[in-house]
């Protein structure tokens, strides 16, 4: 038997940050899967350059920063130091973007160039579509631009983050002095990155706006001998750094470090390949950054522009064939929400069925004179939000509402204030949370008076209430009025607006108040129950496994013998398959069309099986420093369809990649006899056809 002790080795784990890149490369693979349609291929490899930008600025950040103050701590897994996993990550990131372009320039271009789509460069366009560029510059472009010299009086200015810059060389008056002029114009973010041009023979033909800039300098700088210029894009830590213990106002505080983020620190120059290395030296100066984090990329910087491009009309064919949502089963004929919820507990799994009854709960809520509190938490919100709008007219009504808005939600700060404003405008109790958690927890509480009592709904998810990234992501939902899951929810709420402290609650489990525990508990009552006759199982479906307690806890399941399939899209810091310590676990990941978003957890000791939904990864984060729910699936008939949605996903021989001890990933396919299984086109139509058939489960 492993003891305890020998789980501290650092080969039984896999770094943290080189797992997330792992993660990004599955994507990647989807951008180079043929069986993709051509934009869904496109919009792969934006989305692969999105996630890049988030972890230079905020890993790469977090470690550049432990570097330069000196508290180069290790890794409590891996053991390696900051610096170490720095350099890692910086080389492992170069690899990655050299790749990208890659897949741009001889895959994904070719592609486009066979289905009658062209990017061209200046020195491509024809004299009827120069014509065209010149005017559209003269009235649509130069008007915008700035041309910004830098010189003894007019010091190199703050670029914003992520912004697109042409870098430009100028000769000198007096090559003496100084050999060179410098100046640099930002693509204004304004104006559309690419430009359709005139095509014939229904061709659709484009060029980028740095391109067209870059043809028109010599109008900017009248006068001056031009001669060099390429783009260039800076990365800056864009990490929130709050004293909320000295703030006074939260919401102050966050708005003030909001505009800072604009302009920190360099993590990351992008620029193009063969820029002059006068300019690539002045950036490195100014920016203060070594030439390890400057990368030569031989294709267009920030593939982000994608999102847009594939978004476009009349390119259909080239997209996924649309699922529109279908509406639960449960819910099916059913004009009044509550009474449903009185009859049943009820599950929805998204996007395979739609998030509206979502939105029908709270505004049905918000015009029901019998309702007279709803209670909410909000962590990330659409951009038109139905459900933001339903709670303001709840309160307009009269009705007593307290919204619970998550400022720091990373990279949605400025969307959420703003929605705290309008909602306290609106009559809401608008509330922060708790000093130095995050409220990661998604809940809906409604209060309604039912004859001669008061009767608790309640909505709990693992997913945001977000009628956008509900149709993109996939999420767990439950609506129950069980009274004492109801009572449960209240008790948290009160503890998260007042001075209330959490009671001994009957169903749910909370972060950071003993949720570790609770599964870890969980995970040793399956140890306890396990024989090599009838051995335990552990069936986990999550986004991340960081934690080091969990991960642990796992091991000593794997020596006794239980079986454990962890599902896992992102980071596992787990290391499967290690004789001794961790044979009986196996890791999956599945990347496709939906984002994999849910956590589920179930686990049979002997003949109990308990299946619990969370908001919470086992990460670190999720358990220790955020607020989170966990809450048991208690209906039987649930369960059951909590167990096979996991089993179908194991099943999947198109989009499952499965980790090596090696820590490489490699994907699944179908056997010689094996039909192709992509989980998340089966999970659908199973859902199209219990809808079809109409289907109404036993309670």
């Amino acid at each position: 038997m492993t003891t305890p002790q020998d789980f501290e080795n650092p080969a039984y784990y896999i770094n943290r940050e080189l797992s997330w890149l792992s993660f990004n490369e599955r994507v990647l693979e989807e951008a180079l899967d043929s069986g993709n349609p051509l934009f869904e291929r496109l919009r792969f490899l934006a989305i692969t350059s999105s996630n890049l930008d988030e972890f230079f600025m905020v890993r790469i950040a977090g470690l550049k920063e432990q570097i330069k103050t000196g508290s180069n701590v290790p890794d409590n897994k891996t053991k390696m130091s900051a610096m170490e996993q720095w350099n890692a990550a910086l080389r492992r990131s170069r690899d990655f973007m050299r790749d990208q372009m890659h897949a741009w320039r001889e895959v994904l271009v070719p592609l486009l160039q066979e289905a009658g789509i062209s990017f061209i460069g200046a020195k491509q366009l024809n004299r009827e579509q120069k014509a065209y560029v010149s005017d559209l510059f003269d009235r649509m472009i130069y008007p915008v631009l700035t041309p910004m010299a830098v010189d003894a009086s007019r010091p190199f200015p703050m670029l914003l983050n992520r912004s697109l810059n042409l870098a430009v060389l100028i000769e000198s008056e007096d090559p003496e002095k100084e050999p060179y002029l410098f100046a640099f114009v930002q693509v204004p973010s304004v104006l559309p990155r690419f430009i359709e041009l005139p095509a014939e023979g229904g061709k659709r033909t484009y060029i980028l706006l740095e391109e067209v800039i870059r043809m028109h300098l010599q109008d900017l700088f009248r006068g001056k001998h031009i001669l060099s210029a390429s783009p260039f894009r800076i990365t800056r830590n864009a990490d929130l750094t709050l004293n909320e213990d000295a703030a006074e106002d939260l919401l102050e505080e966050i708005e003030k470090e909001l505009k800072k983020r604009k302009t920190a620190d360099a993590v990351r120059i992008e620029v193009e390949r063969d820029m002059h290395p006068y300019l690539r030296e002045v950036l490195e100066e100014w920016e203060e950054v070594s030439p390890q984090e400057v990368f030569e990329l031989e294709g267009p910087l920030d593939l982000t522009f994608l999102f847009r491009f594939v978004n476009q009309d009349g390119f259909e064919a080239f997209r996924f064939v649309d699922y529109p949502p279908i509406l639960p089963t449960d819910l099916r004929g059913e004009q009044d929400i509550f009474e449903a919820i009185r009859k049943r507990d009820i599950l929805l799994y998204h996007p395979y069925e739609s998030f509206e009854p979502v939105v029908h709960f709270v505004r049905q809520a918000a015009q029901d004179p019998q309702v007279l509190a709803i209670k909410q938490t909000l962590y990330r919100v659409g951009g038109d939000s139905p459900i933001v709008a339903a709670l303001a007219e709840a309160a307009e009504n009269g009705k007593q509402v307290t919204v619970l808005v998550e400022l720091r939600a990373r990279f949605d700060e400025e969307k959420n204030i703003v929605w705290a404003k309008q909602l306290e405008k609106a009559g809401c109790h608008v509330i922060y949370g708790l000093v130095g958690l995050k409220t990661h927890a998604k809940m809906i509480l409604v209060v309604r008076r039912e004859k001669d009592r008061l009767r608790r709904y309640v909505h709990l998810g693992t997913g945001n209430y977000n009628e956008n990234t509900a149709r993109l992501y996939t999420d767990f939902g439950l609506f129950t009025a069980n009274e004492l899951i109801g009572e449960d929810v209240s008790s948290i709420f009160n503890q998260l607006s007042g001075y209330s402290s959490l009671p001994e609650l009957h169903h749910l489990r909370v972060a950071p108040w003993g949720l570790e525990e609770a599964f870890v508990e969980q995970i040793e009552e399956v140890i306890a129950h396990s024989t090599p006759e009838q051995p335990g199982r552990i069936l986990a479906k999550m986004n991340a496994l960081t934690d080091k307690e969990m991960i642990q806890a796992l091991y000593r399941a794997s020596c006794a013998g239980v079986q454990i399939d962890l599902i896992i899209r992102g980071i596992c810091c787990l290391r499967p398959g290690i004789p001794g310590v961790s044979e009986n676990i196996r890791v999956h990941s599945i990347v496709g069309r939906f984002l994999e978003h849910g956590r589920a957890y179930c686990f049979r000791a002997g003949r109990r099986e308990k299946v619990w939904i969370s908001s919470a990864d086992w990460m670190t984060r999720n358990l220790e420093r955020r607020v989170e729910t966990l809450f048991p699936v208690l209906n039987p008939r649930l369960k059951r369809r909590v167990i096979e949605i996991l089993e179908t996903q194991l099943a999947d021989n198109v989009k499952r990649r499965q980790l090596l001890s090696d820590g490489t990933y490699v994907r699944i396919t179908p056997g010689e006899a094996e039909e192709p299984l992509n989980s998340q086109e089966r999970l659908y139509e199973t859902a199209l056809d219990t809808h079809r058939r109409n289907i109404y489960p036993r309670i």
